[in-house]
């Protein structure tokens, strides 16, 4: 198809200035399909491989949909629609779907029709651009505008190239460049050229007559995560308030009007290109009834979250839902955690004296709650980020305190949270005494930690120590009462008064 009038090339405005103009001719093109369709009913089933935490803001910020490739995540999208289709062979046009659609995926079916055939279906993704024109003149007329002063020259002539600028052969056979230039003037739109990508089905109806179908495909440049919100009040009873967050990204190349949404909560195997480095992926997708939130439930073995009212995915546009309402005064527990000796047993013998040597360690602030019925929560926790505030009751204002990424957290677990390091309580570690009988297959060590709390107040400390030397074991005197965590790993649970050292003694006897 042709345009009435010339295509101009003002600048950097020139690509705008020819997509309107190419856009106008490609509505008259679809418009046979498209003036009978009523609005699209969508739904988006988002599967993402985004890691809790580990999304830069810079994804999602104006601009970002250039690199849409990036997006760490895809989606199964759904259209009904309604066509009016011809009896026998039909060809049906679709221009208004995903830029990041994968072809591979489409699947066409008439569901108040099921005996309509596709014969054949392809995706035409040749979308216009100045380059592309440029390139499609290779060889034809073109005029060419140039500024001089107050004046405006045109040169016309064959184009024989674009790089580095334009070339022409004049009427003369002589070939003259441009490396500055205003517009180019082209005589018409070259066929084949679209401004969406457009998917193109070859039909075979039983009679003619409008049809529901649904539109089915997956799409690249969509994500999600969860973003959870924890306010702590850690006094002698520890309260917390907890909101969840689902932080929708949509950079696929299409806008989505009261679409349906559903999130699948669970690792996700999926296929995957060489090139690709992501394996596992997460899910959601949408649903819409009434004005509420999410509602949750089993699904397969996932967690499928549905959302209760329809909602609007613009391109290139983030969005944040509400999980779950807010649940307040919930029981938590804060610790510091000071774990002593090395982590790295793996069945083996590590019989070297010093391995260890003399230790300064530091205590880890750990916020941990239960997510159970009765404590507010019983709720299936998808994978995200915790962000941690606690009030500064000087001015009443919420101060940022640390933060933690959780996996999949099924209901009745604990949730453990390692929010930062403290300031006033540090720890040293030695090896007093070490003993070791070859023949007999046997040793003995002896530790000592020193517990520093420089607070103005008491204070609960966790000790971990993991008996690493070899998987069978005793302790055969220790200063504290301790606790079994695992089978190579025990646990000191001490209060410290405040500005006091407290030292802990025990030995083991190792077997082998």
């Amino acid at each position: 198809m042709t345009l009435n009038n010339e295509v101009w090339r003002y600048g950097k405005w020139s690509a705008l200035v020819i997509m309107g103009l190419v856009l106008a001719s490609q509505s008259m093109l679809m418009a046979q399909q498209d003036s009978n369709r009523p609005d699209s009913q969508d739904s988006i089933t988002i599967y993402s491989s985004a890691s809790p935490g580990g999304v830069p803001p810079g994804l999602y910020l104006p601009g970002a949909g250039r690199y849409s490739g990036q997006v760490p995540g895809f989606a199964m999208v759904r259209h009904i629609r309604e066509y009016d289709l011809t009896r026998g062979i039909s060809t049906l046009r679709v221009v208004d779907v995903a830029a990041g659609i994968d072809p591979t995926t489409v699947a066409f079916r008439s569901l108040s029709q099921p005996e309509t055939r596709v014969l054949e279906q392809s995706f035409e993704f040749d979308l216009v651009s100045t380059d592309k024109l440029l390139e499609r003149y290779i060889g034809q007329q073109v005029i060419v505008e140039q500024v001089r002063g107050d004046s405006i020259d045109t040169v016309s002539g064959e184009l024989l190239g674009t790089a580095g600028g334009l070339m022409l052969r004049l009427a003369d056979g002589s070939v003259q460049t441009l490396s500055n230039y205003q517009n180019v003037r082209f005589p018409s739109l070259p066929d084949g050229l679209i401004t969406r990508p457009t998917l193109l089905w070859q039909l075979d109806a039983p009679q003619r007559g409008r049809q529901q179908v649904q539109i089915a495909y997956q799409t690249s440049g969509m994500t999600w995560w969860t973003d959870y919100n924890l306010i702590i009040d850690p006094g002698q009873q520890c309260r917390m308030d907890l909101s969840a967050w689902v932080t929708l990204v949509n950079q696929s190349g299409a806008a989505y009007r009261q679409a349906k949404l559903k999130l699948i909560a669970g690792e996700v195997n999926r296929v995957q290109d060489q090139n690709v480095q992501y394996r596992n992926v997460r899910a959601s997708a949408v649903l819409a009834e009434a004005d509420s939130g999410f509602s949750e439930k089993s699904f397969n073995e996932y967690h499928l979250y549905t959302l209760g009212r329809p909602m609007d995915l613009p391109q290139n546009a983030t969005k944040q839902v509400e999980l779950f309402p807010a649940v307040n005064n919930a029981r938590c527990e804060q610790l510091l955690v000071i774990d002593g000796s090395p982590r790295w047993y793996a069945g083996g013998r590590q019989l070297s004296q010093n391995i260890t040597g003399a230790n300064e360690l530091d205590a880890s602030i750990v916020v941990q709650f239960e997510n159970t019925e009765d404590n507010g929560l019983g709720i299936p926790l998808p994978a995200g980020r915790v962000r941690v505030s606690q009030l500064d009751e000087a001015d009443g204002n919420l101060e940022f305190v640390g933060e933690d990424a959780i996996g999949h957290t099924p209901r009745k677990d604990t949730v453990v949270l390692n929010t930062g390091v403290a300031f006033d309580v540090k720890a040293a570690r030695k090896q007093t005494e070490f003993r070791i009988d070859s023949k007999a297959r046997q040793a003995w060590e002896t530790i000592e930690v020193q517990v520093r709390n420089r607070k103005r107040e008491s204070t609960e400390v966790v000790v971990n120590e993991n008996l690493f030397r070899a998987s069978g074991w005793e302790i055969t005197s220790s200063s504290d009462k301790y606790s079994k965590i695992n089978s190579n790993t025990i646990q000191y649970r001490l209060s410290i008064p405040a500005d006091t050292v407290k030292t802990i003694t025990y030995e083991v006897h190792y077997r082998w």
